[in-house]
């Protein structure tokens, strides 16, 4: 027997990841959303002017995937794409009034996820659940939160 104890944060990390994602994967789709489509949908609506490359390297999902997602998000009209001001290469992209309601909707369904699956904790457990995990993606992957936003412990949205 090993000192490490099983199972891992890591394994527990990752099997809640794949249980919320799945459920709001599939609960997006009534939405008709993926959950790409919600990445880029809420990155583009909390730092406008992103790349799709930027938005698929926050979101951990790849470059090809990510570029599918915006393509069909613009082809809806829920994303629109403008040039850099600096670079010819890259295309600068911004959700549009229907991509802010798309985020206002797909927020609702995700919010009421996360409220189901810890509402056996205490607000005191809730909050420092989240203020954990917080401080593990941000030292793991801090492109991936909102740039200069400081979440609400509980709903995870940006304080005004």
């Amino acid at each position: 027997m090993t000192d490490t104890v099983f199972p891992t944060i890591g394994y527990l990390a990752w099997q809640l990841s794949q249980n919320l994602a799945g459920r709001l994967e599939r609960e997006l789709r009534a939405l008709d959303l993926t959950l790409a489509q919600y990445n880029a949908l809420l990155h583009t609506v909390h730092t406008p002017g992103l790349s799709s490359a930027d938005i698929a390297r926050r979101s951990g999902i790849t470059a090809q995937s990510m570029g599918a997602a915006v393509n069909q998000l613009i082809g809806r009209g829920l994303l629109r794409r403008e040039p850099h001001p600096t670079s010819r290469r890259n295309m600068c992209l911004f959700a549009t009034e229907k991509g802010h309601a798309a985020v206002t909707r797909a927020d609702a369904v995700a919010g009421r996820i996360t409220a189901e699956a810890t509402s056996h904790f205490s607000p005191t457990d809730n909050t420092n659940l989240h203020r954990l995990l917080y401080r593990l993606v941000e030292e793991l992957n801090p492109d991936s939160l909102a740039t200069g936003a400081q979440p609400d412990a509980l709903s995870g949205r940006e304080r005004p």
